[in-house]
Parts: structure tokens; C-alpha cells; sequence
């Protein structure tokens, strides 16, 4: 037996002991460096035995288990377990264990700790186990064609002599291979339907492969296909993906289709929908006439607004509002198209309505609300909610054993399997222990718990403390200072970005508070003659609010306002000078609501209406959002007010 294990099963014997107090600050270095050297192999259980009491324990196990999984003895797999029993970490090293376990098709260890999982690859060893042992009855068959019922997308080798299994006890007849294939298509998972199509009688496998290849590039035997419903709807996914590509071709091409298989109005609407969203979300120039030909019942929400932008991007304001009319009521009632309603309606002349509709508007603590408010000279209506709880219920939340582990991951940067506890914990809690477990994240640095673990109950979207949170302030008023800037917009920037998280990365490689990109980073400090250490520098705080801040001047010095510095910021300068060639001198609502990025208009949104708010919470009152997004930085500031209908529970 190794010295790692020695070391394991004398800890297993100390960890029967009273844990006693400990200074969490203080181990942090020991258990970052036993993480990293069970992660190297190199762990020796026996010089960290002054840590073995430790809440974060178990994952040092779990890494040096982790690196011998494969040879593992069944007896320290366990004890493991059991050690850990209830814990995130046990049920994380099970799923690694169990992997393992059917590699080695080991299956009635498998099966003897086996628990439910979502996990295909394992529900499908589970399955291969129970055939293994003698278990395929009818439960098994049932288990088994769940399983393949939810293999929409391609399902891993393992599933593979489970399905043969199911097939060989004429378990997978011809209608539930084609319950697969048109859940499939329906995906546009062609490689699953042309897996599910292997067991069907030969013509009927060939139908089902020409279903697929037309998916993947529209054909002309199409127009021999059987006249079914199938066959109606498989043209149209196909001609729907080609609308995607190529609206004008799809467009050319539907009339035959629709009239060699019949198809009707819903399933021409699904195609014409898609050549139509393709079309305008670009607005070109047969958008207006590609929408018209949309079937109302084939408009869903997205279509709707996209038929309301295309008006607005010709300035056709009564077509705008005749557009936001057919929208159905609920999408019609939010802020936003409320607040364009009214806009609408004052562009036409009706405005006793427009101001009626400010006022609905208004009530609402977001972008479009506070244009309303704006519009109309009301306060802003904001309804923040500062729960009194007790120190005892703050406590008992911030000593549970999975929050401990979870806070103390997080700051060894361990994101997911600070996550895994933080789950963990929050499957057991109430509401009002989940909300005082995001203030205990807040306290922590884990800002971003606000923003996954919140929104369940209404009254928690009132929470701006906790959701906008104040960090690096002495930084941000620093550097936004330097380079003219509101504060406000600076922190609501980071929000918008990272939620505080200074070692946010997205898939573009932008990093920070900021997410700059190593190469802005690199370009803005020799510009201002900083010192660059290279990307990692950009985990640095300071570092990245002094890099972004100053791309944010540049911005705002190269395009004029902070709208469209806000969405070259987020899109970069081809696609703002695009929108700017498109449009200019519109009105700054309309330039916004019309940029045909979703991501983009939504962000600008989304940063404008953080800046009101963070400008709320630094001074008590805010720059109109009106002239904020103009630059007019010395506007009469607003107040804000919480209307009493809208006050919430304490």
C-alpha cells in the first residue's frame, strides 16, 4: 500500500475526532498547497496531518483519489464514501468511481452503490450492469426505452449494447424508433436519426435517411416523398435550417415543396417564419414584405418584436405601432414595449394615451421604466427591500458545513466545485436561508450568487444591495476620476461583465473585472505608457479597472455618447459603425432598441439602467437616464420613490 493511502487511513482515524476551532484564513495556504501537490501525485497524507480537521478535507482526498481512479481498491473507494457520506464531494467522486467501475465492467460493485443520476453515459452503464447481472426484466426494459427516448442528441458507445439488448427482445419497434427520429429532426439532430433508422424494415430506413439528408442540405427527392404529416413537417425543418443560411433560397424553393406534400398553413408558417426573423434581423431590404407573408399563427414572440423593430428602423411609426398592437398581451405589457407604446402613440399625436402609458411604464425599475419616468418628469420608481433577519438565522447559514466549504473553495478559486457545494447546500435551505446565503457569498467576494440564486421569490429582485454590489469602490472612483467617468457607469460595467468576479473568463479570452481582452489590455497601457505584465495582469483588480476604465474614454472619445461607446464596448467598432451607418440621428431609444445583436441591445439596456441604480446606491439620487446616456453629466439628478402598491413585504 502507497504512502497516500497509509496516509488516508490514518486521517480516516483523526477524522473521528472532535473538530475543533479553526482559523480558516490562516490554513488556506497548507490547503492550497496539499491541493496542488494531490493533484501532482506527489500528496503525502502524513505531512498534512495538521489539517486533516479540515472542511475542505475531503477534496484533497478526492484529487489524489481522482489520479488513481482507474486501479482504485474497492475498500478505499468505500471508505470514501463513507467518510463523506451527504457530502458534494462523495456524490462527485461516485460519479468518477462508477465511471470507472463500468470501464472495468466491474458490475456488481457498480450496482452496490449505484444512485439515480442524470447522466446518460451512466444511466446506460447502469443498464449494461442490471443486463450483466440477470436484471433485464421489465423494469429494465422500461428504464432502457426512457433512455432512449431522451437520446435526442447522439448518445455515448456505452448505450449501445443496451439498445441492441432492447432490439433483440423486440423492444424497439418501427414506432418508437420513429418517436426518436421526429424528436430528432425536430433538433435537427440528423446523426441521431440516422442512428434510430438502423433497426427499421429497409424502405422505411431509407425515408428516414432521406428525412435527415434533407435536413442537412434541402434535395429535390423531397418531392417524392410519401404526402404524410411526417413527411410535411421534416420539409419544413429542412427548408426552416436552409432559411437560416440562405432566406432568399428557402424562399424560392417552399412553393414546390408545399405544393408537391400538401403542406399547410402552420407548417409553411414555421419556414416563412424563419426566412422572415433571417431577413429583418440583418433588415434588409425585403424585410417588411417577408414579414407581411408570415401567417399570424406563425408569429411567436420573437417574430413580434422583430416585426416592431423592423418599423422602427424605416421610422414608420404607425406601422411600429400597429406591429406592437398584435402583440400578444403579456409581451405587450413589459416595460419595454409599454415604454414604446407610449412613444408610438406621442409619435402619432395620441398623447393623453403616451402619457397614460409613461405612467404604467414608470412603475418599473429598469431601462424602459426609467425613460418613462423621464419622459413624463416622475421620480424613479425603485422598491429596495433590507431584510431584518436575526443573527442567530445569519449564523446558523453561515456555520453550515456545505456554505463553510463552499466559501472557503471559492477563495481558493475553485468555482465549480465551490458550486457543487453551494448546490448542495441550497437543496436543503428555505427561501429565507437561501437569501441569507447569498448575503453570506456577498461577504465572501462570491458576488455572483446574487444573480443565480435570487428571482425565485418576487420581492428578492428588490434586493439591489445585495444585487448590486459595491467593490473595489476606492479603485473605480479612482480611475473613473482620472479619465472624466461617471462611477456609476464604471461599476455598472463590472457588473454587467463579471458580478464583481475578478477571475472571470468568457470564450473569447476576455479577462477581469472588466473582461478585457489581452490584447486591448496591451494596446491601452502602451497608449497611456503603464507597465503591462501580460494577460495574468489582467486578474489583477486595480490593474483592470485602470486598463478598462480607460478603454471606456476611449470609447465614449471616439463615438461621442455613452450609448454607442456602450455597445462598441460589447460589440467592437465594425458592427456599432454599421448600426451608426444605418441609422443615424435617431433617437438614442430607438438607435438601441433597433441593433440587430441581441446580446448587444440588450446589454446596453442593461448597462444604462445599472448605472441608474449603482448611481442610486453610491449617492441616494441619480442622473436622468436621459441625458446619462447622452454625456450630459450636470442634468438636475432625479430622486427616486418607492410607490406604496409596490412596497414590499419586510
Amino acid at each position: 500500500m502507497n504512502r497516500f493511502f497509509v496516509g488516508l487511513l490514518a486521517s480516516t482515524l483523526l477524522a473521528c475526532l472532535p473538530v475543533q476551532a479553526q482559523n480558516l484564513d490562516a490554513q488556506r495556504p497548507r490547503i492550497r498547497a496539499a491541493l496542488e501537490a494531490a493533484e501532482r501525485g506527489q500528496f503525502d497524507a502524513a505531512q498534512y496531518r495538521d489539517i486533516v480537521s479540515h472542511p475542505l478535507y475531503g477534496w484533497v482526498e478526492f484529487t489524489g483519489l481522482k489520479r488513481n481512479i482507474d486501479t482504485l481498491g474497492t475498500a478505499q473507494a468505500q471508505a470514501f464514501l463513507k467518510r463523506y457520506e451527504g457530502q458534494a464531494v462523495a456524490e462527485a467522486f461516485r460519479n468518477l468511481w462508477l465511471s470507472a467501475l463500468s470501464r472495468r465492467q466491474d458490475w456488481p460493485t457498480f450496482r452496490a452503490h449505484w444512485k439515480p443520476t442524470s447522466n446518460l453515459t451512466l444511466q446506460c452503464a447502469e443498464l449494461n450492469a442490471r443486463q450483466a447481472l440477470g436484471h433485464a426484466d421489465a423494469q429494465w426494459v422500461k428504464d432502457a426505452q426512457d433512455v432512449w427516448r431522451k437520446g435526442i442528441k447522439p448518445l455515448p458507445d456505452i448505450c449501445d449494447p443496451v439498445f441492441a439488448l432492447l432490439a433483440n427482445k423486440q423492444a424497439l419497434p418501427a414506432a418508437l424508433r420513429w418517436e426518436r427520429i421526429d424528436a430528432a429532426a425536430a433538433e435537427r439532430q440528423t446523426a441521431s436519426m440516422r442512428h434510430a433508422a438502423r433497426g427499421l424494415p429497409s424502405g422505411e430506413a431509407a425515408l428516414a435517411n432521406d428525412y435527415a439528408a434533407f435536413i442537412d442540405g434541402v434535395h429535390p427527392r423531397a418531392l417524392q416523398w410519401p404526402k404524410t404529416e411526417r413527411s410535411r413537417k421534416m420539409a419544413a425543418v429542412g427548408l426552416a435550417r436552409l432559411a437560416t443560411k440562405d432566406p432568399a433560397a428557402a424562399e424560392r424553393q417552399l412553393p414546390q415543396y408545399a405544393n408537391a406534400l400538401g403542406m399547410n398553413e402552420a407548417e409553411r408558417g414555421q419556414v416563412l417564419n424563419q426566412i422572415a426573423l433571417w431577413t429583418v434581423a440583418s433588415y434588409e431590404p425585403d424585410s417588411a414584405r417577408r414579414l407581411n407573408e408570415v401567417p399570424e399563427v406563425a408569429f411567436d414572440n420573437n417574430l413580434h418584436e422583430w416585426r416592431v423593430r423592423e418599423a422602427l428602423a424605416r421610422g414608420d411609426w404607425r406601422a411600429a405601432l400597429t406591429a406592437l398592437r398584435k402583440m400578444p398581451a403579456k409581451l405587450r405589457t413589459d416595460s419595454r414595449w409599454r415604454y414604446f407604446e407610449a412613444r408610438l402613440e406621442e409619435k402619432t399625436g395620441d398623447k393623453a394615451e403616451a402619457q397614460r402609458l409613461y405612467r404604467e411604464a414608470a412603475q418599473s425599475a429598469t431601462f424602459h421604466g426609467f425613460l418613462a419616468a423621464d419622459r413624463i418628469g416622475q421620480p424613479y420608481a425603485l422598491c429596495a427591500w433590507t431584510p431584518k433577519d436575526s443573527a442567530q438565522a445569519k449564523n446558523t447559514v453561515a456555520r453550515d458545513a456545505a456554505i463553510v466549504r463552499a466559501m472557503e473553495l471559492w477563495k481558493l478559486e475553485r468555482p465549480g466545485w465551490a458550486t457543487s457545494e453551494w448546490n448542495d447546500a441550497l437543496s436543503r435551505f428555505d427561501d429565507t436561508q437561501r437569501r441569507i446565503a447569498v448575503e453570506v457569498a456577498r461577504d465572501n467576494g462570491w458576488f455572483d450568487r446574487a444573480v443565480f440564486s435570487l428571482g425565485k421569490a418576487p420581492d428578492e429582485l428588490r434586493l439591489y444591495e445585495l444585487r448590486f454590489p459595491l467593490h473595489h469602490g476606492e479603485t473605480i472612483r479612482r480611475e473613473a476620476g482620472k479619465h472624466g467617468l461617471d462611477p456609476a457607469w464604471v461599476a455598472a460595467e463590472i457588473r454587467a461583465e463579471s458580478v464583481f468576479n475578478p477571475k472571470a473568463r468568457s470564450g473569447a479570452n476576455a479577462m477581469g473585472l472588466m473582461q478585457v481582452l489581452p490584447s486591448t489590455g496591451a494596446a491601452v497601457a502602451k497608449r497611456l505608457g503603464l507597465p503591462w505584465g501580460g494577460a495574468a495582469s489582467l486578474y489583477d483588480s486595480d490593474t483592470n479597472i485602470a486598463l478598462g476604465t480607460a478603454y471606456l474614454r476611449q470609447m465614449e472619445d471616439k463615438y461621442g455618447v455613452p450609448y454607442v461607446a456602450i455597445a462598441a464596448y460589447n460589440a467592437g467598432p465594425t458592427p456599432t459603425a454599421r448600426w451608426q451607418s444605418q441609422r443615424p440621428n435617431y433617437d438614442p431609444d430607438f438607435w438601441i432598441e433597433t441593433i440587430s445583436y441581441r446580446e448587444t441591445r440588450e446589454y446596453v439596456a442593461r448597462v444604462l439602467a445599472f448605472s441608474v441604480i449603482y448611481d442610486w446606491r453610491l449617492n441616494g439620487n441619480a442622473l436622468p437616464v436621459t441625458d446619462r446616456m447622452l454625456g450630459r453629466v450636470n442634468a438636475k439628478r432625479k430622486a427616486f420613490v418607492c410607490p406604496t402598491a409596490q412596497a414590499p413585504k419586510s
